[in-house]
């Protein structure tokens, strides 16, 4: 009985030893898991026409196997003030997951935004109307979440780009406040200087606007302009 007892007792140890490697070695791995991500945590002042509008706090970090980037922008009009705010969710080589957002005036509204298999599925909650559910298809897990007046989100969008390649590359992308599809084409611009200061520069292109990023050496965004439409975003 002893004998058969000792033999249990050993097999219950090497079970929980075996149990306890591999949840270190899982352990290790997500914490190894190679990302495009730097952490970052800041604000940017939004100026229209040289002239402050508002401004944008934001954190991009790990949590887990994964990373977020959270905004909240609030912009102050002749039509009153607006706040947006974003959470997206993405895995380590940028692939989105999961994203919200809402934008609060008189009224709130919001969406719920998930990705899976190059498939993103919208649930759109406008105030005082039922949830609209819409689905669109990208082809590619790789999809580029830009949403209107989110600037942090041009910091994720830095990432992805391919800098060991440079060039023009072409990237599928998702506007959510518009339930919009699209393609941007990013491209290193070189040296680029602002206010005496001098940048790393990435234009950024889409059917009907061009956005040129501004960045430090490790490819953080430091400024983003808009010629078109006068608007600069500065990190404070």
């Amino acid at each position: 009985m002893n004998k058969f007892v000792s033999r249990q007792n050993h097999l219950a140890l090497a079970t929980f030893l075996l149990f306890m490697f591999l949840d270190v070695a899982l352990g290790d791995a997500q914490k190894k898991a190679p990302t495009i991500f730097q952490p970052d945590k800041g604000k940017f002042s939004v100026l229209l026409d040289g002239k402050p509008i508002g401004h944008e706090d934001f954190e991009i970090s790990p949590a887990g196997a994964v990373w977020t980037a959270h905004g909240t922008t609030t912009l102050k009009t002749e039509k009153g003030e607006t706040k947006i705010a974003g959470s997206l969710t993405l895995q380590p080589d940028g692939s989105p997951v999961a994203y919200n957002w809402t934008a609060q005036t008189d009224k709130t509204n919001g969406a719920h935004v998930l990705f899976a298999n190059g498939v993103a599925k919208i649930t759109l909650e406008m105030h005082g109307a039922r949830p609209y559910e819409q689905e669109l298809s990208f082809g590619a897990p790789l999809v580029v979440v830009l949403d209107n007046n989110l600037y942090h989100q041009y910091a994720v969008l830095a990432r992805l780009y391919d800098w060991s390649k440079r060039g023009a590359q072409q990237l599928p992308v998702l506007i959510p406040q518009e339930m919009m599809p699209g393609t941007i084409t990013l491209e290193a611009t070189g040296s680029a200087n602002a206010d005496g200061k001098s940048y790393e520069g990435l234009r950024v292109t889409t059917t009907d606007l061009e956005i040129q990023l501004l960045l430090d050496p490790s490819h953080k965004l430091m400024r983003l302009e808009v010629p078109s439409a006068k608007v600069s975003v500065v990190r404070e």
